[in-house]
């Protein structure tokens, strides 16, 4: 993700959040923290046919991109902050996709643990996880705002051993042309966020 691609993941961010959209300030923020040997953030989004289809980001917390050590001689853990899919896009892997591509993320950032929370009433989301490895660890009690919707605290230890290295890499390329006749991991596309 660029900064050229804000509008469109704003856009997007509204119509499948509506309640809880985060704002084009958040994006930037984040986008701010992506780039260089100091980059925490990883984001990325999927086109298809010059269409946002789909965006995911990951921070990590005691790591950097070229992998040295934290402070507390760890090397980190990463955080899921969103992932979302374009409703006529749920099903075709996408949600999948975007979550391997993260995972790669972490990984690359030398993280031995990938958190994340996800609404406890978005099923189609748990299932993707818990299909990646994630454990539900505890519950955050109205962590979405306004709707006072809890959250539940999932956890994946060893985010390298949940990323399929002959998967797909380029999410740059047409959706279409790159989603494989198998699902990653098994696992087909959702909507996600947390």
């Amino acid at each position: 993700m660029r900064w050229w691609d804000i509008e469109r993941v704003f856009r997007l961010e509204r119509e499948l959040f509506p309640e809880d959209a985060w704002s084009r300030g958040m994006f930037w923020s984040e986008l701010a923290h992506a780039r260089g040997p100091s980059a925490t953030r990883r984001y990325v989004v999927a086109e298809e046919d010059g269409r946002l289809v789909g965006y995911a980001g990951l921070t990590s917390a005691g790591a950097s991109a070229d992998g040295a050590e934290g402070t507390d001689g760890t090397t980190g853990t990463a955080d899921v902050q969103t992932i979302a899919v374009r409703r006529d896009h749920w099903g075709t892997g996408l949600g999948s996709r975007l979550l391997t591509e993260l995972l790669r993320a972490a990984t690359a950032f030398e993280c031995v643990e990938v958190l994340l929370e996800c609404r406890i009433d978005n099923v189609r989301a748990q299932k993707l996880y818990e299909r990646f490895g994630f454990e539900t660890i505890g519950v955050r009690k109205g962590y979405y705002q306004p709707g006072n919707v809890d959250a539940l605290v999932m956890r994946l230890t060893d985010p390298s051993a949940s990323v399929d290295p002959t998967g797909p890499r380029d999410l740059a390329t047409p959706v279409a042309s790159t989603i494989p006749a198998t699902p990653v991991n098994g696992v087909e596309g959702t909507e996600t966020h947390g």
